[in-house]
């Protein structure tokens, strides 16, 4: 589906996919939106609408189709501006000149920015000019739609384009025009490279800073003064639990059999494909062995290599490799299996914890990061070390040892869990609280 145009004169138009009504207004720029594995994004545009906020979205880069998987998906990509797509030069030589003319001043401001801004480098300094050219290009919707306020997901380029939007946006009309950004930190490839991201100086220049855990805040409060530790508030993610039904009624329907695993991520080493693979032949091994079935769930660079594995393993009867499905496919997915693993050696607060915990459904994951934030040891599912394919075993072991109604205690207490802590209408209020919307 074709987003808006990219490179016509921007117009006072209300926000694309907004609700109308008159409320606050904030853009949502986006490295990609919508994107598969992003799709707590488009959760949490959703909830800030209905309470009422109008958000218009802004794509950095097109959304490809095979990243539109749900009829939400495809229409929010309907619905979103895209900074590059079919543009050309003398097309970014006009946004250029209308930058010149309106406030010489304020572009040289932008410039000043940029000459500091991301890794020190040639290559660092020179991206930071592609970054500006695309911030004057995003500051004419801005002005031409009225919306002063820009928020992004993840301190990358699309931190670096808002950063420099609104610089040279207060440059030009000052302080009172209210130009003000803001940024929803994950973590953790922003934290394994400190110095790429200009982290610190994104965090200092930020208005506010949404962590989606207080491990992420911990972390962020390191980097800067003191000074700036009140602008990191906590906004967890976020999943409506009433897309993902309690299934424990179903999986409890069915009796005795295999032990039924679900996978559900990016095929990435960072997310453990290969050690859950690992944990699955292992179980089939030895004096016990375990009757066991496994689903992987998505796409991504291991997909190859992960399937060799499962030949060579002697897998091929009892691991399906599903490939990539829309967030609408998987609530049958969840209620397919008995327990969701997720073995990651790098995360955040993974969605698709809470979409299998929403459904009742025990889990086993590690802990590292945020994730035990959402996930206790013997309260939701079962905590274990990365890495650690022996522990992944035992883990896995133990529930399929458990009764009816040990999983179902398992599955009762990650629904409430989610409802509890990690819903959308609670997420949007400590959104608007903390972005000040």
């Amino acid at each position: 589906m074709a987003s808006q145009d990219v490179m016509t004169d921007p117009s006072p138009l209300p926000a694309h996919g907004g609700t109308g009504v008159s409320g606050p207004a904030v853009a949502y720029l986006v490295s990609r939106y919508p994107s598969l594995s992003h799709t707590f994004i488009e959760n949490e545009v959703e909830a800030l609408r209905a309470a009422g906020v109008e958000v218009h979205t802004f794509s950095v880069r097109p959304s490809p189709a095979e990243q539109q998987r749900s009829e939400r998906s495809r229409r929010e990509a309907g619905s979103t501006t895209t900074l590059l797509g079919d543009t050309s030069v003398p097309q970014w030589l006009r946004v250029g000149a209308r930058a010149l003319t309106r406030s010489p001043g304020s572009l040289l401001a932008g410039l000043r920015l940029a000459a500091r801004s991301g890794p020190a480098t040639t290559r660092g300094r020179l991206w930071q000019l592609f970054y500006l050219a695309e911030a004057t290009l995003l500051l004419e919707h801005l002005r031409a739609r009225g919306v002063r306020h820009v928020h992004v997901h993840f301190a990358n380029n699309g931190a670096d384009i808002a950063r420099l939007a609104v610089a040279v946006g207060s440059a030009a009309d000052g302080p009172e025009a209210g130009w003000r950004w803001t940024f929803s930190m994950h973590g953790p490839t922003e934290f394994d490279a400190v110095d790429d991201f200009d982290l610190p100086a994104k965090v200092r220049s930020a208005d506010a800073v949404a962590c989606i855990s207080e491990y992420c805040r911990r972390r962020l409060a390191e980097l800067v003064p003191v000074q700036h530790h009140a602008k990191l508030g906590l906004v967890r993610m976020a999943v409506d639990a009433d897309r993902f039904a309690d299934a424990s009624a179903e999986r409890a329907a069915r009796g005795s059999g295999p032990l039924r695993v679900l996978f559900v991520g990016r095929l990435v080493p960072e997310k453990g494909p290969a050690v859950l693979l690992d944990a699955v032949a292992a179980l089939r091994r030895g004096v016990d062995p375990l009757d066991v079935r496994l689903r992987v769930v998505g796409a991504g660079p291991l997909a190859e290599e992960l399937a060799a594995q499962v030949e060579r393993d002697g897998l091929a009867e009892v691991v399906e490799l599903v490939g990539p499905l829309g967030n609408e496919q998987l609530p049958v997915q969840y209620a397919w299996a008995d327990v969701f693993c997720l073995p990651s050696f790098a995360e955040g607060v993974p969605v698709v914890l809470m979409e299998a915990l929403a459904t009742a459904l025990p889990v086993v994951t590690t802990a590292i990061a945020g994730i035990p934030e959402l996930v206790r040891d013997g309260v939701e599912g079962r905590l274990v070390p990365p890495g650690d394919s022996g522990a992944l075993v035992a883990a896995l072991r133990g529930v399929a040892a458990l009764d009816a109604e040990g999983r179902r205690a398992l599955g009762s207490a990650g629904r409430r869990r989610v409802r509890e802590e990690f819903s959308p209408v609670l997420n949007a209020e400590r959104l608007r609280e903390v972005l000040a919307l």
